[in-house]
C-alpha cells in the first residue's frame, strides 16, 4: 500500500512539475520585467530539476535554447475544453459519461504535453557531465526520501501499526 501511494504521489509530482514547467514556459514578452529571466538564471526562484547542479554558461545557453524551442513546440492548453468541462460541472443534471469523455480528452492532451517536456528534460540531462549527473541523481534520491518521509507521516495510526507489525513478522 505504501509503495502504491508513493508511486502515485511521485507520478502526481512529476505531472505537476511538468505543468509548472509548461506554465513557466510563457514567452518572455508576456512576463513582467522583474521576471524577465529564465528559470536557469535564478534556480533559487523556482524548484527545478537542475537545482544544486553548477552549470557552465554554455550549458545554460543550450538549455535556454531547448526551452525556447519547447515553448514553440508545446501544444497550448485548450481553453475551449476547460469551458466545456465547466459547463458539464455546472449543468442542472450531471452527465457522468460526458464528463468522463471530456476528462479523458483533457488527460490525453496533458499526457502529450508531459511526454514532450520529458523529451526536453532528457535532452537537458544529456548536456550534463557525469559529475553533474551524479549530483542530480543524488538530489533526486533526497527528494524521494523526503516524499517517503512525508507520506509515512500522513499515514493514520492504524495504518502505521499495520505496517510496523508486518515488518516485524
Amino acid at each position: 500500500m505504501f509503495k502504491a501511494a508513493s508511486l502515485g504521489l511521485a507520478t502526481l509530482l512529476t505531472l505537476s512539475s511538468g505543468v509548472a514547467l509548461a506554465e513557466g514556459a510563457k514567452p518572455m514578452s508576456a512576463m513582467p520585467a522583474e521576471h524577465n529571466s529564465t528559470m536557469l538564471d535564478k534556480p533559487q526562484e523556482r524548484n527545478t530539476m537542475f537545482d544544486g547542479v553548477n552549470l557552465t554558461e554554455q550549458q545554460r545557453q543550450q538549455m535556454r535554447d531547448l526551452m525556447h524551442q519547447a515553448r514553440k513546440d508545446l501544444p497550448d492548453i485548450n481553453v475551449e475544453q476547460l469551458e466545456t468541462m465547466h459547463r458539464l460541472v455546472t449543468a442542472e443534471k450531471f452527465d457522468q459519461k460526458a464528463v468522463r469523455a471530456q476528462a479523458e480528452l483533457m488527460a490525453q492532451e496533458q499526457v502529450d504535453r508531459q511526454v514532450e517536456m520529458a523529451r526536453i528534460r532528457n535532452q537537458m540531462f544529456n548536456l550534463l557531465t557525469p559529475e553533474q549527473k551524479n549530483v542530480l541523481n543524488q538530489k533526486h534520491e533526497q527528494r524521494i526520501e523526503q516524499m517517503q518521509q512525508q507520506l509515512s507521516g500522513l499515514q493514520t495510526p492504524s495504518a502505521q501499526k499495520t505496517s510496523s507489525t508486518s515488518k516485524t513478522e
